[in-house]
């Protein structure tokens, strides 16, 4: 007994022993970091006290100097800037123009990159689909069927669709003829369809022309939804999809218009992605540009400015509507977006063998451009070449000063914008040469 209690007592006398210590360690430690921290008080005093010091010092050096100089520091600097132009304005006159010569090339040569970079990425083949308005006839006994008796089949199909049959000595063929190409290829589908079943008389005639119009409202829907999904622009309003179906049997020497305003699409999401513009509105503004064109009454409107009223009450975002009205300069660009189309479809218009063109189309063209240019008062002679891409004019110095040269040019591009249908761009010269001759003997 008396040993367990002692081991006890031994037991609580070495715990004390171990607490004291410790407590011991720990006050030595405590009274150290106050010491410590009082140094760290007294440094930071002497730095501020340093500081103080070397701000008045500042300040005492800076007036003596405004004193010595008679100006503040505001007049000093001034002085010097001035000083220092002086001294070197030629210098700075050789460095702003080598910067600007080396600005521009920079531009031009990126500019360059960028367009080569989207052609490149969108070349494809020449577009050469068309309207197919020649309907074969499986035996020439068929004629006198379409026309029927006194006439009446061959009426009842024109007053139907809109279009005119022109049934003549061509064997085994008939020409379906309109201004509207989609009522023509309606009436190539109902045709052929009679033609197939046999059956021609008024009754089958107007079935067989609203299948055709049915067939033909699903197919529109259809082609402008393609247009859409190879975009990747999602949905657009019901009536901008069937405008861009329509704009399928629309061709612009002998491109087909849809197809082309893929193509500008494209070529506008390829450069806005090159120079930070945003893809998807580019892709929009060049899907749309010319979706007036699929319009049927523009009004007193041209297709640019009847296609943005269409977008813009189908609440498009206003730089598509901009782009789309913008796109021939009729009116003002508000965006980048409206440049970056009027790029586009130059490229996509301007591409060796994209637009074909019949022998006589490109003669008369030809014809168009001298006439234009002969009208004007003072022109000599004027010729078309390149193809028609570019006309020479001749004017008589005589009759015709250097301002009024520049004058004549502006006109004749004007009235070609106006007149002539035309693919690519005319750059167009005046010429005003004056020679004195003498001969000494």
């Amino acid at each position: 007994m008396l040993g367990f209690v002692g081991g006890i007592i031994c037991g609580i006398v070495l715990s004390w022993f171990i607490v004291t210590r410790q407590r011991t360690h720990y006050t030595r430690k405590a009274q150290h970091v106050a010491t410590r921290a009082v140094e760290l008080e007294d440094r930071v005093r002497q730095v501020d006290a340093s500081a103080h010091e070397a701000d008045q010092a500042r300040k005492r050096f800076h007036s003596k100097l405004q004193q010595l100089a008679q100006m503040d520091q505001a007049q000093a600097r001034t002085e010097l800037i001035a000083a220092t132009e002086r001294e070197c304005e030629d210098e700075i006159y050789q460095l702003r123009q080598d910067l600007r010569r080396t600005s521009e090339a920079e531009l031009a040569a990126e500019g360059r990159r960028i367009l080569l970079v989207a052609m490149q990425r969108i070349a494809s083949q020449p577009m050469n689909d068309a309207t197919a308005t020649l309907v074969t006839l499986p035996c020439e006994a068929m004629k006198g069927r379409i026309i029927g008796r006194e006439g009446r089949n061959i009426r009842t199909f024109e007053h139907a669709t809109g279009t005119t049959l022109m049934i003549d000595e061509t064997p085994d063929s008939v020409l379906i003829s309109c201004f509207d190409p989609v009522r023509r290829e309606v009436a190539r589908i109902a045709l052929d369809a009679l033609l197939r079943d046999g059956r021609i008389h008024p009754a089958s005639i107007e079935d067989e022309i609203a299948k055709a119009n049915e067939q033909m409202n699903a197919g529109i829907i259809e082609l402008g939804e393609g247009a859409l999904r190879q975009l990747g622009l999602g949905t657009a309003h019901l009536d901008l999809v069937v405008l861009l179906g329509k704009l399928h049997y629309r061709l612009s020497n002998n491109q087909n218009t849809l197809t082309h305003s893929i193509e500008v699409a494209h070529f506008c999401a390829l450069i806005a992605a090159e120079i930070g513009l945003d893809p998807v509105c580019a892709k929009r503004a060049g899907l749309f540009h010319d979706v007036g064109k699929a319009i049927e009454e523009h009004g007193e409107s041209s297709h640019a400015r009847a296609g943005a009223t269409v977008l813009r009450r189908h609440n498009e975002d206003p730089r598509v509507v901009n782009a789309a009205a913008a796109h021939h300069n009729e009116v003002p660009a508000e965006s980048a977006y409206a440049g970056l189309v009027m790029v586009a479809d130059a490229l996509s218009a301007a591409r060796p063998g994209v637009r074909a063109s019949s022998m006589d189309g490109f003669i008369q063209r030809v014809r168009s451009i001298e006439q234009i240019a002969k009208q004007q008062r003072g022109v000599s002679d004027a010729y078309a070449i390149q193809a028609g891409r570019e006309i020479r004019v001749i004017v008589e110095p005589e009759q015709v000063s250097a301002d009024e040269a520049g004058e004549i040019a502006r006109r004749i591009r004007q009235q070609i914008e106006a007149e002539l249908n035309y693919p690519g761009v005319i750059q167009i010269t005046v010429i005003r040469e004056q020679r004195f001759n003498e001969t000494a003997v």
